[in-house]
């Protein structure tokens, strides 16, 4: 949290006292741990050093990194978003975009294809398309086969992080191993590449984080995920871990980066450059 305190001197803001606090919900430390800085002027070099003292915090006590894949790694959510829409809107179920993204990003399949079919026996009627996975990755993987793309900076981040690295991952695990090899990143994280097929529950429950800190054998607590879906943050802070909201994808939206704070992101960067920045 930052706090700051000013005081005004003939209509200007001249001293600023700034206070970040970074509490153990935030950063998994035993004991709250205040920085405090006194500046001339607002804005200026004491606040840019406050900010990357309380956003290295959130390393001290990390030894794991724990990726998403879609939109974190690979940039694969515009294109699934793109064409689940498009599909969708053809059986006639149509969402806004914020509102698709909050629910169904970072879901499993098996969850995802379920809300679809509730929200279609609602609103149109009938029964829901039983093929509707098969047609769906039929539309989708020609393009992923084409188009997929890795997030820029992800081979330095784990370079320079140094420790544990794994990926959570709510796609199927073929799917998902052929989109790291794709863009040549299964070699950054190979063995330890996981996904909801893992596990019975998929995010937003905590079950996938768990079990790959457990396969990593790094405690929960000093993990740090790096998510850019409510349901992946919210299944972070389930299993008492750091959450860090990521908007670099090409699918996120202007009010994603709130929606990652509201649901427990400790911070929120829009490329990996900037969480190399803060270790």
């Amino acid at each position: 949290m930052l706090q700051i305190v000013g005081r005004r001197e003939g209509g200007r803001l001249r001293h600023v006292v700034i206070i970040a606090t970074v509490s153990k919900q935030l950063a998994g430390h035993t004991n709250t741990s205040t920085f405090t800085r006194h500046s001339r002027y607002a804005g200026g070099y004491w606040f840019r050093t406050v900010m990357g003292l309380g956003f290295r915090m959130l390393f001290t006590d990390c030894d794991a990194l724990i990726f998403d894949s879609d939109g974190v790694l690979v940039n694969s959510e515009v294109i699934n978003i793109a064409v689940e829409q498009e599909y969708l809107a053809e059986l006639g179920l149509t969402y806004d975009y914020a509102t698709y993204v909050s629910r169904f990003v970072g879901l499993a399949n098996a969850d995802f294809h379920a809300q679809l079919a509730a929200d279609f026996n609602e609103r149109v009627g009938g029964e829901f398309p039983q093929d509707f996975g098969s047609q769906l990755d039929d539309r989708i993987w020609p393009r992923i086969e084409a188009e997929l793309k890795p997030l820029e900076g992800v081979e330095k981040l784990v370079a320079a992080f140094g420790g544990r690295v794994a990926v959570g991952s709510s796609a199927s695990i073929d799917k998902l191993v052929r989109k790291l090899e794709l863009t040549k990143l299964d070699r950054l994280f190979a063995p330890h590449i996981y996904s909801a097929d893992h596990v019975q529950r998929g995010k937003p429950a905590p079950d996938l984080f768990l079990y790959a800190a457990r396969q990593i054998d790094v405690q929960p607590e000093r993990c740090v995920v790096i998510e850019d879906s409510v349901n992946g943050v919210l299944a972070a802070r389930a299993a008492n871990m750091t959450a860090i909201g990521f908007v670099g994808g090409d699918h996120a939206d202007s009010g994603l980066a709130e929606r990652l704070k509201a649901s427990g992101a400790a911070t929120v960067v829009s490329s990996h450059a900037e969480i190399l920045g803060m270790l």
